[in-house]
């Protein structure tokens, strides 16, 4: 098939996409955004079409079109259904070629509530595509509130589990809890912090805590974790690249997500790939991809006495944590390999671009 795809070049999930359809596929990315540290593969052909800004997303719309009547694609794939959604949809009109939106989050969660401008301009882009693809069950029932759409479809972000899998740790007294987010307040660190002060003060067993990430919010939590007397067992590690993510899951006992918000919960099923058991908030995303009881604990969001005594089951019970891990990678392996999330997508595409081709066969 000939693709084109439309979406932020600087996107890690992006750039793992295109290069895996890439093998098999012609692939073309139009975008605003430089590739930033994403390494494309070769076959991959990048169309830079304007500098990243609001207004480009409708200035570079007749820049899109003349890419689209040039190349022909069988099908485009725009990403976001705020501003990359809006240039396809601009950018697109006459072309005769089947489209898919895949939304990511914030395009249909925050966006919306915005002001009626917002809303307005999602539910065009929604109500645009012949296939608005989300990557859980919760945020697609978030679209069909949003809108009324020709046809919605799930496509999860796949885990490779060859490179997120169980590694052996040495034997240690101490028992580590980690997260592997950026330091906002919408994924619930301060939480993560109360939460991890109540444990300390709850068992003899020792304990530390790892962050992973950057944001603007580090010196408040830095500041938080000096309040709760616990700095001196709190370690911020700070961002780190994506290939660096295997080795700082390596470090962990028990994973910890307490996000306020979440469409999905790619970070925790990498973390339940690596063998961790994982304690996790009720938000849509992290809810979904864990079974609650079985790969890890569902707390209630904002709760840090429900996230404590959660986390205090996991760091007294040295089997229940093992008993998890193994359980958590059973069910990537199941439900959420990228083989099989690579496997739905072209499915999706096929179903529309063969129909296409036996018409004008």
């Amino acid at each position: 098939m000939r693709l084109l795809l439309v979406g932020p070049a600087n996107s890690i999930h992006l750039a793992r996409w295109a290069n895996a359809l890439a093998e098999r596929h012609e692939v073309h990315l139009a975008t605003l955004h430089a590739p930033g540290d994403q390494v494309y593969d070769p076959r991959v052909r990048l169309h830079r079409l304007a500098g990243p800004s609001t207004r480009n997303y409708f200035l570079a719309a007749p820049a899109l079109g003349l890419l689209a009547r040039r190349i022909k694609p069988e099908l485009c794939h725009a990403h976001y259904a705020t501003g990359y959604g809006t240039l396809a949809r601009l950018g697109l009109v006459g072309v005769r070629t089947p489209r898919v939106l895949s939304v990511w989050g914030s395009d249909v969660y925050e966006a919306p509530t915005l002001g009626r401008l917002w809303l307005r301009l999602v539910r065009d882009n929604l109500r645009w595509a012949d296939v608005v693809a989300s990557t859980s069950w919760a945020m697609a029932r978030q679209v069909e509130r949003l809108a009324r759409v020709r046809r919605l479809a799930v496509v999860g972000f796949g885990i490779d589990v060859d490179l997120f899998r169980p590694t052996d740790r040495p034997d240690s007294d101490v028992v580590t809890l980690g997260t592997v987010k950026a330091l906002a307040p919408v994924y619930g660190i301060d939480t993560l912090l109360e939460a991890f002060a109540l444990v300390r003060r709850a068992t003899p067993t020792p304990v530390r805590l790892l962050l992973f990430g950057g944001g603007p919010d580090r010196a408040a939590l830095e500041a938080l974790a000096d309040r709760l007397g616990i700095a001196d067992a709190v370690t911020f590690r700070g961002q780190i690249p994506h290939q660096a993510v295997p080795a700082a899951l390596a470090e962990l006992d028990v994973y910890v997500a307490l996000s306020r918000s979440e469409s999905f919960g790619v970070a925790i099923l990498e973390a339940s790939a690596c063998g961790l058991p994982v304690v996790v908030s009720d938000a849509d995303g992290p809810a979904e991809v864990t079974v609650d009881g079985t790969t890890g604990l569902v707390v209630p969001r904002d709760d840090p006495a429900a996230a404590a005594a959660a986390l205090l089951r996991l760091v007294t019970d040295p089997e229940l944590r093992a008993r998890m891990g193994l359980e958590g990678r059973a069910h990537v392996l199941a439900h959420y390999t990228w083989a099989e999330s690579l496997a739905t997508l072209e499915s999706l595409y096929a179903s529309l671009v063969t129909p296409r081709r036996s018409r004008t066969a």
